[in-house]
């Protein structure tokens, strides 16, 4: 286990009906902010009206900013820095998914700090030095991103998608009640329960031996998201298994999990260059990605593998070799995500190998090398992909 600091200072309100303190919450920071959200759904749901009656009701004022979309946009970035600088607003209140309040931890950079927002993206999270205080109503368990200190932006003007990841913009608290995902999506619920488990995952695959208390906690988070991914789907509005799935999606990605050891990331950036230019949900390119990634890297370290086929999905000794064990791992993997009605192949999508060269040189601006588990490049990376198709 490797010498790690922990530090998380998200406040978590949990719960049925927490959503209507809203408002209290809000003013202990601020009574003018910006209140960040999507595409209108929060207004057909009534999750809206909740939130602004309990905002005019503290007595905070409010200045709007919807449309934020999946894989969230620069440019509403851009468009929300403006809006904070010219009514002076200095809280910002993020009430949707990951895509919502990633967006929102950009524009609190940008309001901050001096260069132009995507310089930060593009590598530069250790000049983050400050960001305007966030909070958070959460409508869908995918991310993590209500108590994480990373954010994930698209560039559509060149299609690249690329995060910073800085303690300034873990937000103050979050408010999670598993009654606003009854009305979400099959697709949606499914796109979200395969980030979580890819959050899991990424942490898990490590090369850093003596970590058995997080690599136990890691197995049991997955199994729970893979039980109640499935229960979601089949049974809408059992408060249970929606709960189950909400706070695992929040503590796989506020870094308790990934305390001592050294996670891999791979799949994520790999993953990025497909939302990025194919605009498909991130949940559903890392069903993709994961299984062709594990596929090309498990002979760095077999044992991990097996660890993960033997104590994650059940598969028994004895088998005749490793190998068996762990491609029976992978197999079972990617029933899971076909039982959750997501692709598992690129042409499952519609996506062929003619942009794989260019994908694949996108994922390597910046770094020499990709992933931890297995260093990787360029063509490592292409070969992922031929995996994938």
């Amino acid at each position: 286990m490797l010498n790690f600091t922990f530090y998380n200072p998200a406040k978590i309100y949990f719960g049925a009906g927490q959503e209507a303190k809203v408002g209290e919450y809000v003013a202990q920071y601020s009574k003018k902010i910006l209140l960040h959200y999507g595409g209108g759904s929060i207004k057909k749901n009534g999750i809206y009206q909740k939130v602004a009656d309990s905002l005019r009701k503290s007595g905070v004022a409010f200045v709007e900013l919807g449309g934020a979309q999946p894989n969230p946009r620069l440019s509403l970035v851009r468009k929300g820095i403006q809006l904070c600088k010219e009514h002076g607003l200095n809280f910002i209140l993020a009430v949707g998914g990951g895509s919502v309040i990633d967006s929102a931890k950009g524009i609190a950079v940008g309001v901050c700090e001096q260069e132009d927002i995507w310089d930060y993206y593009m590598g530069g999270s250790d000049r983050i030095t400050q960001a305007l205080s966030i909070g958070v109503v959460l409508t869908i368990p995918a991310t993590g991103s209500e108590s994480s200190p990373s954010s994930v932006i698209t560039n559509e003007e060149n299609d690249m998608k690329r995060s910073i990841a800085t303690p300034h913009v873990i937000p103050k608290f979050a408010v999670l009640n598993p009654e606003f995902t009854y009305t979400l999506p099959p697709y949606q619920i499914a796109c979200g329960a395969s980030d979580i488990l890819s959050h899991l995952m990424e942490r898990y695959f490590t090369q850093v031996d003596h970590v058995d208390f997080t690599d136990r906690l890691l197995e049991a988070s997955m199994r729970t998201i893979l039980d109640h991914g499935v229960l979601a789907l089949e049974h809408p509005e059992d408060y249970h298994a929606r709960a189950e799935m909400m706070w695992v999606g929040t503590v796989a990605h506020n870094g308790l999990l990934n305390t001592g050891r050294i996670g891999d990331w791979a799949s994520h950036h790999i993953e990025h260059e497909l939302s990025g230019i194919y605009d498909i949900a991130h949940g559903a390119g890392l069903a993709i990605v994961t299984p062709a990634w594990m596929k090309y890297v498990c002979h760095a370290n077999m044992d991990r593998f097996v660890q993960f086929a033997t104590r994650v999905f059940d598969v028994s000794y004895p088998m005749e070799e490793k190998e068996s064990i762990v491609r029976e791992g992978i197999l079972r993997l990617e029933a899971w995500y076909q039982r959750m009605g997501l692709p598992i192949r690129l042409s499952e999508v519609g996506i062929g190998r003619d942009r794989f060269a260019e994908m694949a040189g996108k994922c390597m601006i910046g770094r020499s090398r990709e992933g931890n588990f297995q260093k990787l490049d360029q063509e490592d990376i292409i070969k992922i992909y031929e995996l994938a198709l």
